[in-house]
């Protein structure tokens, strides 16, 4: 449990890296118009090959590891549920931002063609699960995630530095919303569950 623990708390500092104090070396390094058009894919190659290794060790760890709990089989069903209504909430979430953007391709589009950059700015989102949490990926990612009968110790690991991931970034994330959208995103906050539906917390000034 320990390894992929601390596999999941390194994957965590670098992703954060790259998604705050690298991007001014990149930018004053390759260019405005480079650190637009490029970064968003490059940052999420590089995240996509980090959860692919991660996902590597775990298959090869897991099954000698000790079982940490085990579950009645009765609850499978239900467990099963929870993951598929996971499942689909994430994919409804991302469905609702613009996936090209997200991806980085359309900046790469952009890039390419010689199109301006940067993008024109996103809207902010509050309708459809963002009226729920205001991090509904998160919250879907993680009831997927979870619901297992057979804990084991190197899944543990996983699931709790997943956790512990998606509550930092997720702070990290709001100080970008607030320092793009400012008192819009301030009035959001204040209606709207942070990851856990209808459980509000206080607010305190920037």
């Amino acid at each position: 449990m320990q390894v992929i623990l601390l596999a999941m708390l390194g994957y965590g500092v670098i992703h954060t890296w790259l998604a705050g104090a690298f991007k001014p070396v990149f930018r004053s390094r390759f260019g405005d118009r480079a650190f637009e058009g490029l970064y968003r894919i490059l940052f999420n190659v590089i995240a996509v090959v980090g959860l692919g290794m991660i996902g590597l060790l775990l298959v090869a760890m897991d099954s000698r590891e000790p079982v940490i709990w085990t579950l009645p089989a009765s609850l499978k069903p239900a467990l099963l549920t929870i993951q598929a209504v996971g499942i689909i909430g994430a994919a409804v979430s991302l469905l609702q931002v613009d996936l090209g953007r997200f991806a980085g391709l359309s900046q790469l589009r952009a890039y390419l063609s010689g199109d301006p950059l940067p993008l024109p700015p996103e809207p902010l989102r509050i309708t459809g699960v963002y009226r729920w949490v205001r991090h509904p990926l998160y919250l879907f990612s993680l009831m997927a995630l979870w619901p297992v009968t057979v804990m084991r110790g190197a899944y543990l690991g996983f699931c709790i530095g997943a956790t512990l991931y998606f509550m930092v970034g997720s702070l990290y994330e709001e100080r970008r919303m607030i320092a793009e959208f400012d008192d819009a995103y301030r009035e959001y906050q204040r209606k709207t569950a942070w990851l856990i539906p209808f459980v509000r917390q206080p607010q305190r000034g920037a």
